[in-house]
């Protein structure tokens, strides 16, 4: 429990982080570069078993509309987004060196 602005709030504080930029790559994955200069991979169909607002992201040309808007990803501009937080938490650590 952390308290900001007078306002109580549950869980951990999480430090503000934004998406720097993306590379769209095969088969729904994103390479994110994030504001803390970590590069991870996200599965953009993992969206998909999330509710009806990520339906649209099972097309493939509606996947390869990402693009970067005020530090978090967004798809079909702007009609779909992603808080930067939740694609970080659920991103996969990524390094060059281990896909070299």
């Amino acid at each position: 429990m952390y308290i900001k602005d007078g306002i109580c709030y549950a869980g951990e504080l999480v430090p503000e982080i934004e998406v720097s930029s993306i590379k769209i790559l095969d088969d729904g994955m994103l390479l994110v570069e994030f504001s803390t200069g970590e590069t991870r991979l996200f599965d953009v169909t993992s969206l998909l078993g999330k509710g009806s607002a990520f339906a649209p992201l099972a097309k493939e040309e509606n996947r390869l509309t990402a693009k970067v808007t005020h530090g978090f990803v967004s798809w079909l501009d702007g009609e779909i987004d992603i808080a930067p937080e939740t694609l970080y938490a659920e991103s996969f650590k990524y390094s060059k060196e281990d896909y070299a």
